[in-house]
């Protein structure tokens, strides 16, 4: 292929390959040719432009595929338009001989469409330099066009149609000749030569003013002829040219009109000439009346779906203001239509006249008007409904009679009713809570109008005024109660009217349905006014025989929507909904017999549709209450439903004595049986299966039926991926709704609501409009078609074998048209069956049963109808599934196998090949590998059967489900199979679309086969890779929107495997393009693959669609406003417009990955994209903020206002916006977005730092902070918050929570001590205010109590009088939550109440929490004033405005005692909540303080998420009050108006303050340690947090400590529950807290053993002995497991430290595999985890007796020298790890415990001791393995042993030796600092009160010093450290001398006195010496000085005994006096500083 890539055609190359593979080097060359051409420099191609034409010229001639001459047309085209044009008329004649040639072979025929397509090519390139040439090159055309075949007539339409684009209004002269040539073929036998026409005579109509003047009727009529017959592809063309026509005549484009005078046609004219063809079809207007009078022949379906279209786009093109101004004239002319008797001859073409209008309103209003546009449109509805109304309220009050014509108006109003109802419907359910302003204007009263036709005398009309209630109330769920209350209250009132008992119910029933799309649901007792009221009408029904039937209905229908509400209401109504079923059908036999006799045809009525509706509730109960089946109630269901099943078999008897009227009440029956047979289990009704069985084959074999009755439900049980073959890809069109109407099945696409009332309040599939159900004739085939599904695989064999045999029966019996029909149910019984048994992994019988299976689907393979082949051959595979043995694949493969070779015909051939597919689909590649190879020669050699192109489809089709099966065993067909891929494609004629969308298919499989080796570099890789490529080009190039779709899903299949290969420069545009494409499937695929790409490459993707802009600056054939906001606007944009689920959610992933990857380096695009969606807010907005404001305090609002408005009006003036403003839908996307901007921006710190972010803006003016933007985010946040839309208001309020946590501590550089945010509180206050006014929905309240406690926690707002503005909104709610449950006006269910009170109590809960955090902040540095998160402001200037640091609490503390009685209440709510099922018994039995019992499973979830910070609330004010000591007298609920709200309230007089304090803390506890034993992973780590904290705040208070340690089960139990919490949690944050808790309750525990010990002490004064048994382990030592405290919290010690210091663990170090770690300095949060660890450990002894301690004593050490020998690190300042200074203090702490004085013990404390010691010196030991070891720390411990322990040390000599040795190193180390702390250590040593401790030390070590400090002399420290070393060696001396004895002291003197003169400096090196130096003299000289008079006698015998000490002495003393006086006075004071010791201690341990 490479070789293909050369400017002039490389003909060696090619002459060397194959014939075969000539055609596709040849295309390869010429898509080179097409991008080289275009960025290739003109010299050159100049150059080469002779050979160029030549080569090009010739391949004319060499018979080129389709795409080979597309794109040799249109490189020939570019090469004249770039180089020069001399012989283009050469070639432009060349061309037209050959068009003018009379050779009609078919071998020919490529040269001469070759030809055609050049021509138009440079027509369409360069046109009017073409000149006169135009009028032969047309006629020639034209004269071509007479005598052409199909795919002739296409192309040269094509070329006509590219002439006229590229000459204009140039070719005016030849207009005509072409319309009259073109004319005639739109109604050609080819569909693919008709969509050309229609687009040759569009391109015609942009310049040929006759076409929509004199000829518009004729251009009309001749669109309707060619609608008829026609497919969908020939409908939209010409949809589109009849649209684009008659829009042209109503508003021509301006230049045609200046240049002649036209004629413009009105409006009416061109509205009747659309409404003829809908009304009358093609037939044309000149027939003769007779024929309009006798209602002749309906129009044909097809002209009317494709006038629909037309309609749309006649709308479309006129536009969205167009519409907007002639809203009104459209609307009366389309409502028209339907009322016309043309267009409602028969119910069911009634119904498909009314989804063509709803089609036409919902495609124009839905997309082309914006929301307020809507909005009117909406009250124009509104009008039409009212007067259609009033006339038919004429008519029926119309008594007298004298309106003859009424009753047909009537029934004709009904249909306008529907349309306008479902329309207005659809408009308030898209607006959403948008609609308000419609709903809420008493002028347009939408409300009264819709519920005034509920009246209405039509069923369907009155169904359709439920729906719309039903649509208004989920927009607006505000309305929901009230319209139940006002329907209820009317049906009650109006109980006689049978229209009003119907259409009130209806409505009921409707409102019902709708609830589960309100997630406030409706208050409770609306359940119980339903039941009420559907009881008193069945009760009632048969009072009055003129309303039996409707109340009846009405009764049941209420019952059955009752079921939606879900199983915590239908709970409480089970009981009295079994009875009423079981008393409406009889109870045995006998009682059946009797009613057969007594009954008349009405009572049998009445009672058929009583039993239907009762059978129609219990399947609403089984559907919607799955919870309640148990086996008991299923049991009570099954008498009703076998008594149904018995009464079947008896209807028909009924039906023949009382009259066929029966029928279809008797077809309602069955629905409904067999409709709940199919919900339960088939075990629990096995003994009627003989009987149900008996009545379904009946059904759907048509035995009774003598309509041709099919089932609907073929299409669903075939494959999805067989849609190419059955056309049901159309379901997958933006049409689909109408498109259905022309399915082949009965009654296809007929769905309405009057078929089945029942659907009234079932769940819609979201995203699809309401459908309704199918007429009753098909439903009922449907059901029992399903029903057969489930039963079949439990029936036994033989009972199958019968059914089987009795289906080949009646088939063989039928004949013609009925043969079809019952062979099509049949089939799908079969199917549906299949199913089941896969689905049950049974399998399909013995071998009889799979004869006869296998004889009945063979016969089908051969059928004429297509549907039935595909039915047949997925029959086949599943059968093959089910029976799984592979002798019968084997045969049933070997039977196609034959046949294929035999057969002839087109339809055996298509059925078989498709059978090899199915069968290879459904039994994967394994199991059918050995037929692989036939399978596949086989369908390769019917695929290239170019006579029949519907055998190719079917073929290919087969060929792609093998490759898609058989995955890596295919690998070696894939050479073969792609080349054949490759020439179909270049031969293939385009027109045939289904073999290319197959070859496609085929593609797309191959790919996936080949899969990551694509990327490879073999030869045959790259070959198989540039064939997918050529593949992909060849598709993607093609005119039909499927395959385009299935080029760019292989491509994106590519992509996946072998992205580098993939060229997104060329990818990307095109996807763009397809983004405005008409076809839904292409944008599908377009979205779906910009979503891949924008995972990998979005920055790529984004520039390479800004180029796309660039350049359609040149091209205005682009339809695409791609703007600076590039993709992502176009993206916005898009979901605006689209409503396709799929396609929606694809746009907001490809969004969401475009926005992660690049919303942080391009932050001012992303947030202005943002700002441009959000800002579009519809001018209601500002009205409402505006309303909002006007309350108390109206001066001050005055200054507030200003901003507000200002924010609402923004971007209203900017014209360049979209034509529609972004709807809400996509204004909350956009909300969404802005929140994962600031999460995405998380990372770098500058974002949130303005100082940072104004100095990385002046280094780098391109980069962008986010803290830049505030003002922009707090704007966006705002229009959403305040907004109409209550989805929109919760993303604002997220938003804005999101900024106030992200932004809180953000400093204000120019203001310091303030923060950024502050100057925006009043947006903040306005945000929120809206949230709390009466009418907003609970849920967004809650939000909003949320966004205030965040902001008041914040910090931000230093101003009290600023705060209190939020305040005030939390302090309202808060008299809301006392207002109690009592409150009349409940629109929500109680559930949403509970939700709002809570989240008001956790609000406040996280405010006391901060203000308490505030105030305990305040009160430990109370020099400074605090502010959140900044301590560094200078003192000075904060002026008056700082809050006082307990300001927060002032605003807390008013609602203290009312908070705290509410906080816990509501944790007794949750704790009765959280108990498990078995204990349901002991909830009260009407709800707790803010939860009713009927909504108890909701009220769950909202405490869950609330009652942590509540729990942390409750903690601070118990511990602050000493347990609420003070509010005893008050405990008394007033506010309350439930009592129950506190249990304990009635007796709290007589509770003792140690009881309520019990009840509290088992409160409190309970709850903790209910969550902490385990909390649900999806808890947030705050709840973690929060609950520890409570715990740690609570145990602080003494009494809680009290009651903890009496009752120390609870203890271990709490200690417990925090070491499991420990193994699950891990973040260091949740451990410290733990840790906390444990430190906490060990001190409970030991304050106890205190108090314990003194009681004990006092009594037993004399006695000491008794003391020690005290404390846990009693006498003998023994600590039991899960009773012991100290077991307890060992464990969880243990743990922390071998979770953090797994050395510790002598298994690890024993395990083979254990590599000893060198000690690591820990992270700080682990060291300060570890430090806390150990000094519980070291407390622990304290709490046991002695023989306790003694027990865990061993450990305790052993773990705390451990944490020494592990921490023990040396730093770089020497500072002391904290750890290290924990477990030194811990030693201290055990050894000079109390237990070492008693005796009982003492043998084993000294062992302790002295082995712990030992330790301590082995972890010393000096080891090249630890060459960082902290000597000092191991010295001090041992320094601490000797001082603390020496009793139990003294005379120990191997310890001793080795403590010698440890200071001995260190003496000598080479560390002055290490030398310095020895010192000092030996020092204390030294001193130590037991000289026989301290003797031995000073006998071996003061030696080594004298040495050591002599030394000195000879090298005189350098450093500070160095000259410090020293000072302390003189130190210890010194106090030795003051140690010794009187006569010994010359002795000692004698040691100190030379040494000290030795460094003394002589007089003249005193100048030049270094600094350390002369300190060190100076040091010298003042100990000299100050020894002298402290021993004066020795003094003198020393200094006398050495004269050279005499004279260095004196001259050091004379030089110092000689300096002048100032410098001495400042030495001398310099020395006594220096006495005290400089090194000290963080922690004093001595």
């Amino acid at each position: 292929m490479e070789l293909a890539h050369s400017l002039l055609l490389n003909e060696d190359a090619l002459a060397q390959i194959t014939e075969a593979k000539r055609p596709v080097f040849i295309f390869e060359w010429l898509r080179f040719l097409d991008k080289v051409l275009v960025a290739a420099n003109k010299v050159d191609v100049k150059e080469k432009q002779k050979k160029l034409v030549e080569q090009l010229t010739g391949l004319i001639s060499s018979a080129p595929g389709p795409p080979t001459r597309k794109l040799l047309a249109k490189n020939l085209a570019t090469l004249y338009s770039i180089g020069d044009t001399f012989t283009v008329f050469q070639t432009l004649d060349k061309c037209n001989d050959i068009i003018k040639s009379k050779d009609d072979t078919p071998a020919y025929l490529p040269t001469k469409l070759a030809a055609v397509a050049c021509v138009g090519a440079f027509y369409e390139k360069m046109g009017r330099m073409l000149g006169s040439s135009f009028p032969d090159t047309i006629n020639n055309l034209l004269k071509a066009l007479k005598s052409a075949e199909s795919q002739g007539r296409g192309e040269i339409l094509l070329s006509l149609q590219k002439v006229l684009g590229g000459l204009g209004g140039a070719a005016a002269s030849c207009h005509r000749d072409i319309y009259k040539n073109a004319r005639s073929l739109l109604t050609d036998r080819s569909m693919a030569v008709r969509c050309a026409v229609a687009k040759c005579l569009l391109e015609l109509q942009n310049e040929a003013v006759f076409m929509w003047t004199t000829e518009l009727e004729n251009v009309a009529t001749l669109c309707f002829k060619a609608l008829e017959g026609s497919n969908y592809g020939v409908r939209v063309s010409v949809a589109k040219l009849l649209g684009t026509v008659m829009a042209t005549a109503l508003l021509p484009k301006q230049g045609s009109v200046m240049r002649q005078n036209v004629k413009r046609a009105t409006l009416e004219e061109v509205l009747e000439l659309l409404a003829t063809g809908f009304l009358r079809g093609g037939s044309g207007f000149l027939k003769s009346g007779g024929e309009m009078l006798k209602g002749g022949g309906s129009v044909s379906r097809e002209v009317r779906v494709g006038v629909t279209q037309a309609y749309v786009v006649f709308v479309t093109s006129l536009g969205g203001q167009w519409l907007e101004r002639n809203f009104a004239t459209f609307l009366s002319h389309v409502l028209d239509l339907v009322s016309h008797p043309r267009a409602t001859q028969t119910h069911v073409e009634a119904v498909y006249s009314r989804r063509c209008v709803s089609f036409m309103l919902r495609a124009t209003l839905g997309g082309l008007l914006g929301e307020k546009a809507q909005i009117a449109a909406g009250k124009e509805i509104c009008q039409a409904i009212s007067k259609q109304m009033r006339a038919v309220e004429a008519v029926v009050n119309d008594i007298s009679g004298e309106n003859k014509g009424g009753a047909a108006d009537v029934s004709a109003s009904q249909h306008v009713m529907v349309c306008a109802l479902k329309e207005l419907g659809s408009l308030v359910q898209s607006l959403s809570a948008t609609a308000s302003p419609l709903i809420q204007e008493p002028s347009i009263g939408l409300l009264e109008t819709v519920t005034s036709v509920l009246l209405h005398p039509s069923m369907a009309a009155r169904l359709a005024a439920a729906w719309c209630l039903r649509c208004v109330a989920v927009a607006l769920p505000y309305q929901l109660t009230p319209l139940l209350d006002r329907c209820a209250e009317r049906i009650n009132s109006l109980k006689s009217s049978p229209e009003a008992v119907s259409g009130y119910s209806f409505a009921m029933a409707a409102l019902l349905g709708g609830v589960h799309q309100c997630p406030l649901g409706i208050p409770h007792s609306k359940g119980k006014l339903v039941v009420s009221i559907a009881e008193d009408l069945l009760r009632t029904a048969a009072q009055n025989s003129r309303l039996s039937l409707q109340r009846t209905q009405a009764g049941w229908l209420l019952l059955g929507a009752l079921m939606t509400l879900g199983p915590s209401l239908v709970r409480y109504h089970l009981p009295k909904m079994l009875l009423l079923w079981r008393n409406v059908f009889p109870r045995s036999q006998k009682e059946l017999e009797a009613e057969k006799a007594r009954g008349d045809a009405f009572t049998w009525q009445v009672t058929l549709e009583g039993r239907a509706g009762a059978l129609c509730a219990m399947r609403s109960f089984v559907a919607h209450c799955p919870e309640l089946l148990t086996e008991d109630v299923i049991r009570r269901l099954m008498t009703p439903i076998e008594c149904a099943m018995t009464m079947m078999s008896h209807v028909p008897a009924i039906i023949k004595v009382h009259g066929a009227h029966l029928k279809a009440s008797a077809a309602m029956v069955r629905l409904r049986l067999y409709d709940i047979l199919a919900l339960l289990p088939p075990k629990t009704y096995e003994g009627s299966f003989n009987a149900l069985l008996r009545e379904l084959v009946a059904e759907f074999t048509l035995t009774d039926n003598s309509a041709n009755t099919t089932t609907s439900l073929l299409r669903s049980l075939c494959h999805y991926d067989d849609s190419v073959l059955m056309g049901s890809w159309l379901q997958e069109t933006d049409h689909k709704c109408i498109e259905d109407q022309l399915q082949p099945n009965s009654a296809s696409g007929s769905g309405a609501l009057e078929h089945d009332p029942s659907s009234i309040y079932l769940r819609v599939p979201v995203g699809e409009a309401i459908q309704g159900p199918l007429p009753l004739g098909v439903s009922v085939i449907d059901a029992s078609v399903a029903l057969f599904g489930v039963v079949f695989p439990h029936v036994s064999f033989k009972h199958r074998l019968q059914m089987l045999d009795h289906f080949a029966e009646c088939i063989k019996q039928a004949k013609g048209v009925r043969q079809q029909a019952v062979q099509l149910n049949i089939f799908t019984a079969v199917l549906s069956a299949l199913k089941g048994l896969a689905e049950n992994k049974s399998t399909l019988g013995p071998e009889e049963v799979r004869k006869t299976a296998l004889a009945l689907v063979m016969g089908a393979l051969d059928n004429p109808n297509p549907i039935l082949r595909c039915a047949a051959g997925e029959a086949l595979g599943r059968m093959a599934q089910v029976v799984g043995e592979a002798t019968f694949i084997a045969r049933m493969a070997q039977t196609s196998f034959d046949k294929l070779k035999s057969a002839r015909d087109v339809v055996s051939r298509t059925g078989h090949s498709l059978a090899l597919g199915c069968l290879h689909r459904y039994v994967g590649g394994i199991g059918s590998g050995q037929h692989l190879k036939t399978s596949v020669s086989i369908l390769l050699a019917l695929a290239q059967d170019g006579s029949s192109h519907e055998v190719q489809t079917w073929a290919l089709h087969s060929l792609a489900l093998i490759v898609d099966s058989s995955g890596p065993m295919y690998r070696g067909y894939v050479e073969p199979t792609l080349s054949l891929v490759l020439t179909l494609l270049l031969t293939v004629p385009p027109s045939h679309t289904e073999v290319h969308q197959c070859l496609g298919r085929c593609l797309g499989a191959l790919i996936t086969t080949v899969g990551p080796e694509l990327q490879g570099n073999g030869a045959t890789i790259s070959t198989i890779r540039s064939s997918c490529l050529v593949g992909c080009a060849i598709m993607q190039d093609h005119s039909d929107s499927l395959v385009q779709a299935a080029a760019i899903s292989c491509l994106q299949q590519l992509h996946m495997f072998a992205p580098r290969h993939v060229n997104l420069s060329s990818l990307v545009p095109c996807l763009c393009v397809h983004l405005c494409s008409s076809h839904l499937l292409l944008r599908r695929a377009a979205v779906a693959c910009l979503r891949q790409l924008a995972q990998r490459e979005a920055s790529e993707v984004c520039e390479y669609a800004m180029s796309l802009a660039k350049r359609s600056g040149e091209h205005t054939t682009i339809n695409l406003k791609i703007t600076e906001t590039g993709l992502e606007g176009v993206l916005f944009g898009m979901l605006d417009r689209e409503t396709d689920r799929k396609l929606c959610a694809d746009i907001h992933d490809t969004l969401g990955h475009m926005l992660s990857s690049l919303a942080v380096e391009k932050l001012s695009h992303w947030l202005k994209l943002c700002k441009d969606v959000l800002a579009a807010t519809t001018d209601v907005g500002a009205a409402v903020v505006i309303e909002v404001e006007k309350d108390e305090e109206d001066s001050e609002k005055k200054d507030e206002m200003d901003d507000d408005t200002m924010f609402t009006g923004l971007g209203e003036d900017d014209k360049s916006k979209p034509s529609v403003a972004p709807r809400w839908v996509t204004r909350v996307f956009a909300a969404d977005c802005l929140c994962r901007i600031i999460l995405l921006c998380e990372n770098d710190k500058a974002h949130f730092d303005l100082a940072a972010a104004r100095s990385a803006q002046a280094k780098n003016p391109k980069g962008d902070q986010l803290v830049l933007h505030l003002s922009d985010l707090i704007r966006m946040a705002f229009m959403a918050a305040t907004d109409h839309s209550n989805q929109l208001r919760m993303a604002g309020l997220q938003a804005l929570e999101d900024i106030i946590k992200k932004f809180a501590s953000v400093p204000e550089p120019e203001f310091p001590g303030h923060v950024i945010l502050e100057q925006y509180q009043a947006n903040v206050g306005a945000a929120l205010r809206p949230a709390f006014s009466p009418d907003t929905p609970s849920d967004i309240t809650a939000k909003a109590c949320q966004v205030c406690s965040t902001w008041i926690g914040s910090g931000v707002v230093s101003d009290l009088n600023d705060l209190r503005r939020v305040h005030t909104l939390l302090v309202s709610s808060l008299d809301k939550v006392q207002a109690g449950k009592g409150s009349s006006s409940q629109l929500y269910s109680e559930s949403a109440t509970t939700m709002e009170k809570l989240a008001v109590l956790k609000a406040w809960a996280e405010v006391y929490v901060v203000a308490m955090k505030v105030k305990k902040d305040a009160e430990s540095k109370p020099a400074k004033p605090v502010r959140n998160g900044e301590d560094d402001e200078d003192e000075d200037d904060l002026g008056s405005n700082v809050l006082p640091p307990d300001s927060l609490i002032t605003l807390v503390q008013p609602e203290l005692p009312s908070l705290s009685r509410l906080w816990l209440a509501m944790l007794q709510d949750y704790a009765l909540l959280t108990l498990p099922a078995e204990f349901s018994s002991q909830l009260p039995p009407d709800g707790g303080a803010f939860y009713t019992p009927e909504t108890i499973d909701t009220a769950r979830l909202h405490y869950r998420s609330s009652w942590a910070p509540v729990l942390h609330a409750v903690a601070l004010w118990l511990s602050s009050t000493g347990f609420g000591a003070g509010e005893e007298t008050e405990e008394v609920p007033s506010s309350l108006s439930r009592a129950p709200a506190i249990p304990q309230a009635p007796s709290n007089t007589t509770k003792t303050f140690e009881e309520s304090v019990k009840d509290r803390m088992h409160l409190m506890l309970g709850v903790s340690i209910e969550f902490l034993c385990f909390p649900r992973p999806e808890e947030p780590m705050e709840h973690v947090m929060s609950c520890l904290q409570a715990l740690f705040t609570l145990l602080e208070s003494p009494s809680a400590k009290i009651h903890i340690a009496e009752d120390q089960l609870l203890a271990v139990e709490l200690l417990n529950v925090l070491h499991r919490l420990l193994l699950t949690r891990d973040p260091p944050a949740v451990q410290l807290q733990v840790i906390a808790v444990v430190q906490e309750t060990i001190r409970a525990a030991q304050d106890h053993l205190q108090r314990q010990k003194a009681s004990k002490g006092k009594e037993e004064e004399g006695e000491k002995d008794s003391l020690p048994s005290l404390g846990e382990g009693g006498d003998t030592g023994e600590l039991v497991p899960g009773k012991s405290l100290v077991f307890a919290a060992m464990e969880l010690l243990v743990f922390v430290l071998v979770r953090h210091l797994p050395q510790l663990n002598a298994r690890v170090k024993e395990s083979p595999s254990h590599v000893p770690l060198r000690p690591q300095r820990l992270p700080e949060e682990s060291a300060r985890l570890v430090a806390n660890t150990v000094s519980i450990l070291a407390e622990l002894p304290s709490l046991c007796s002695p023989a306790g301690s003694m027990t865990i004593l061993p450990t305790v050490l052993f773990l705390i020298t451990g944490v020494l020998r592990e921490a023990a690190v040396k730093t770089a300042d020497n500072s002391v790890p904290v750890t290290v200074s924990a477990a030194l203090q811990g030693i201290k702490t055990i050894i000079t415990s109390p237990l070492a004085r008693v005796e009982s013990m003492q043998t084993q404390w000294t062992g302790l001791v002295r082995s712990s010691l030992a330790s301590v010196l082995e972890y010393s030991e000096p080891d090249e393995s630890r060459p960082d070891m902290d000597e000092v720390s191991m010295l001090t411990a041992i320094t601490l042993f000797l001082l603390s322990a020496s009793n139990e040390l003294v005379g120990v000599i191997v310890l001793q030796k080795g403590c010698l040795d440890r200071f001995r190193n260190a003496l000598n180390s080479g560390d002055p600092w290490v030398q310095a702390r020895c010192y000092q250590l030996l020092l204390s040593v030294f001193q130590h009160s037991s000289r026989a401790l301290s003797t031995p030390y000073i006998h071996a070590l003061a030696p080594v010093m004298v040495e050591k400090l002599k030394a000195v002399e000879r090298s005189r420290p350098g450093t500070a450290a160095e000259l410090q070393a020293v000072q302390e060696g003189i130190r210890v001396l010194e106090n030795l001398v003051g140690m010794g004895e009187e006569q010994n002291r010359v002795q000692l003197l004698a040691l100190l006195v030379p040494t000290l003169v030795s460094y003394l400096l002589d007089e003249n090196a005193i100048f030049s010496a270094p600094q350390v130096s002369i300190a060190l003299h100076d040091f010298a000289l003042q100990n000299l000085m100050r020894i002298g008079p402290l021993y004066p006698a020795a003094f003198k015998i020393v200094i006398g005994a050495a004269p050279e000490l005499k004279i260095r002495l004196e001259s050091a003393i004379r030089a110092n006096q000689a300096s002048s006086r100032a410098k001495a006075a400042a030495r001398l004071a310099q020395p006594t500083v220096q006495a005290a010791p400089t090194i000290k201690l963080k922690t004093s341990f001595f």
